[in-house]
């Protein structure tokens, strides 16, 4: 019993402390997917629309906490960090579990304890709200409709 307890003690001294779910934490950028609000992949980042949906999130969790992908462009990360630091929200960038393909994640709004919320990802959290407001505009009637219409 006691050489199990000391092979564990020089275990954790010759590898560190075990992780828990260690591809889990790999992909969300160090924490647990339980832990996450929002998820925005390097690719969803560069949709400028995907800032706004991202300060809605912001005003929706204020005591959360953005961990940014530190493999991410220059320009890309600095107009995020730009968009938080204006809003006043806690960031960090993760660069030990970071990865740089499109599909890695860039960007996750996290919480400090599980929040188990079932849809992150931004495309499908805040779907386009485009679609509704364009049939209105094409419903308007043009300046000549307005101009020659008989009743």
């Amino acid at each position: 019993m006691a050489d199990d307890q000391i092979q564990k003690h020089l275990d954790k001294g010759r590898f560190g402390t075990p992780q828990i779910n260690p591809d889990e934490q790999r992909k969300y950028l160090g924490t647990f997917r339980e832990r996450c609000y929002l998820s925005m992949t390097i690719d969803q980042m560069k949709d400028k629309d995907n800032q706004q949906k991202l300060l809605t999130e912001l005003q929706n969790d204020p005591g959360s906490q953005i961990l940014l992908n530190g493999q991410i462009s220059e320009s890309l990360q600095g107009a995020y960090i730009q968009l938080i630091t204006k809003a006043q929200h806690p960031f960090t960038v993760v660069n030990n579990f970071s990865g740089e393909s499109p599909d890695d994640i860039g960007l996750l709004v996290v919480a400090k304890e599980a929040v188990n919320q079932p849809v992150i990802d931004v495309d499908e959290k805040y779907p386009d709200q485009k679609l509704p407001t364009e049939p209105e505009a094409k419903e308007k009637p043009g300046f000549f409709d307005r101009l020659f219409h008989h009743d």
